[in-house]
């Protein structure tokens, strides 16, 4: 993976510098997904954070406990009535017992399909490049595009320079040329 990016200072320039990269994405050859943002924190309140914002953890956890509920009741009536007891006039599916067992397979359909959800949600582990600098961890924002097309290069420099960044980097970091003496 190749990539351009900036070290913006706050978030209100790394939003500038996003605007400004997805207007000339449409005219430089790359998608809106292609431009990234790399912080040490989260920015709450800017466009460029509210990428990950939406979530369907909530909904697929309440259709897992509907699920593990059904599957619960399912599993005590069906086992009380293939196996019929001489219970003196008492039911034979009584709904209090049976109700433990059902609230516990409910919060177990809930737990298991987080879970698996936030494994398969979050890339971990995720072995490929990644776009970095030290200097994140100081507090800067890294925003860059990755994978440019050749051509656009000069373009993407530009685009950073008009949105007020002040020192554009490569990753991977270009080889430094042999010394000769």
């Amino acid at each position: 993976m190749r990539a351009i990016y900036t070290l913006c200072p706050d978030p209100d320039c790394a939003q500038r510098v996003v605007d400004t990269l997805r207007v000339a994405g449409l005219d430089l050859g790359f998608a809106a997904d292609q431009v990234v943002v790399v912080s040490g924190e989260p920015y709450e309140g800017y466009n460029f954070s509210d990428r990950y914002a939406k979530s369907y953890m909530f909904p697929l956890a309440a259709v897992g406990g509907l699920v593990g509920g059904t599957c619960g009741y399912l599993l005590t009536s069906l086992t009380q009535k293939a196996y019929p007891l001489p219970t003196g006039g008492m039911p034979i599916v009584p709904p209090w017992t049976n109700g433990i067992i059902v609230y516990e397979l409910t919060m177990l359909g809930a737990i298991l399909t987080t879970l698996i959800y936030m494994f398969v949600a979050a890339p971990l582990p995720s072995f490929g490049a990644h776009v970095t600098d030290p200097e994140i961890w100081t507090g800067k924002i890294l925003v860059g595009v990755t994978d440019p097309p050749e051509s656009s290069s000069a373009g993407i420099e530009k685009a950073f320079r008009q949105a007020g960044a002040s020192e554009i980097k490569r990753f991977p970091a270009p080889p430094a040329s042999p010394v000769t003496r």
